[in-house]
This record gives C-alpha cells, sequence and structure tokens, in this order.
C-alpha cells in the first residue's frame, strides 16, 4: 500500500511503472491517488517480492507498508 509519494514524485510514477506493469497514465493516476487515501499497487504475493518492491520505493522516497 503506497501511503505517501514524498518529494520524488517522477521516481515513484517510474516504480509504479515497473512494478505493475500499468500505463504512465495510469501510474501517474495512482500516484495522484495518494493525496486522498493510501493506495494498493499490488495484492496477492509472496513476502519476499512484497519486500522487494517496498525497497524499489522507498529508493524512489515514497512511504509503503505492506499488509
Amino acid at each position: 500500500e503506497l501511503k505517501d509519494v514524498g518529494v520524488q514524485k517522477i521516481e515513484v510514477i517510474k516504480a509504479v511503472r515497473d512494478v505493475t506493469a500499468k500505463g504512465l497514465k495510469e501510474s501517474k493516476d495512482l500516484v495522484d491517488a495518494v493525496t486522498s487515501g493510501p493506495q494498493m499497487i499490488k495484492e496477492g504475493i509472496k513476502k519476499e517480492e512484497a519486500d522487494e518492491i517496498k525497497k524499489k520505493f522507498e529508493v524512489a522516497g515514497a512511504k509503503v507498508e505492506i499488509k
């Protein structure tokens, strides 16, 4: 779950595209929607994959929570 984008919004959008294989507009819309509340990035994945995804987002400056 993406909780906060941070200051490097473009890097977070790139991370969303990389993780979800969504297009640029869909990724940007998801990142923009974080202002109204946390957004689910990916569901039903293994803990190891979730940890790797979390690292990508943290490097981009975002705050992520694994549920």
